[in-house]
């Protein structure tokens, strides 16, 4: 790619992240092959979600939930079919411009946190904006805002260890956030939570999509928080369950 294609790919991943359209996807298959076996992960996927909307995926272990939620954060691609935001098709976007609109766009919450153990709290909100150009002091002030509105502007120089496992997750939603994402995805952020702090999580997440209009796709497997979002989609074997 030239400089000049490089220049018109980058804007149209920054037009892109500033739309705050839907999410689509059309005849979606993904497929694992090895030497020996073929494995189907998801199968003739038609998906699509509004800006603004709030949708969960549930379905039985290996149904492909976890695959589908990385082909809409573009963190995988799928073997056939579009992926699209707005009415732009990411997949003809380069890898480095994926990249941008992936950082600029989606922020993500995992069951794990996935939190640095050696960086303290405020440092781990901050990593999402390394990847802007960004000055650090901006940074820290983004990343400030983005604990308090959290409930853990008080911990910003703990480090993980020293949080409890929900104290862990909010920190991980206001890493999602930091950067001001028009999509927040979520893979099991309750999973590893007992209820109390799991209804905190899952508050967190109704309060961004109700007042900043952050669309939110979450993955669960708990019926009872399935319910609180607009629209259950159901997975089975890689098919939509209707």
């Amino acid at each position: 790619m030239n400089d000049s294609t490089s220049q018109v790919a980058t804007a149209q991943a920054d037009q892109l992240a500033a739309t705050g359209t839907a999410l689509d996807l059309i005849g979606v298959n993904k497929i694992y092959q090895t030497d020996r076996i073929e494995t189907i992960a998801l199968s003739d996927i038609n998906v699509s979600i509004a800006a603004g909307e709030f949708v969960s995926i549930m379905g039985p272990s290996g149904s492909g939930k976890s695959t589908l939620l990385n082909i809409l954060g573009l963190l995988d691609a799928p073997s056939e079919g579009q992926v699209m935001i707005g009415d732009r098709d990411v997949a003809k976007l380069g890898e480095r411009e994926c990249a941008r609109l992936r950082n600029r766009t989606i922020g993500f919450i995992f069951q794990t946190f996935q939190l640095i153990a050696d960086l303290d709290v405020l440092d781990n909100v901050q990593l999402p904006l390394l990847y802007r150009k960004i000055s650090p002091r901006q940074r820290r002030e983004m990343a400030e805002i983005a604990l308090d509105r959290v409930g853990l502007d008080s911990r910003r120089h703990h480090f993980p260890g020293q949080l409890s496992g929900g104290q862990q997750q909010r920190v991980a939603v206001a890493r999602a956030i930091v950067g001001t994402p028009d999509i927040l995805l979520a893979d099991e952020p309750t999973g590893n939570l007992d209820s109390r702090m799991g209804d905190e999580i899952m508050d967190l997440l109704e309060e961004y999509n109700r007042e900043a209009g952050i669309t939110v796709v979450m993955v669960t497997h708990d019926q009872r928080l399935a319910e609180r979002t607009q629209r259950i989609l159901r997975l089975f074997d890689g098919r939509q369950v209707h």
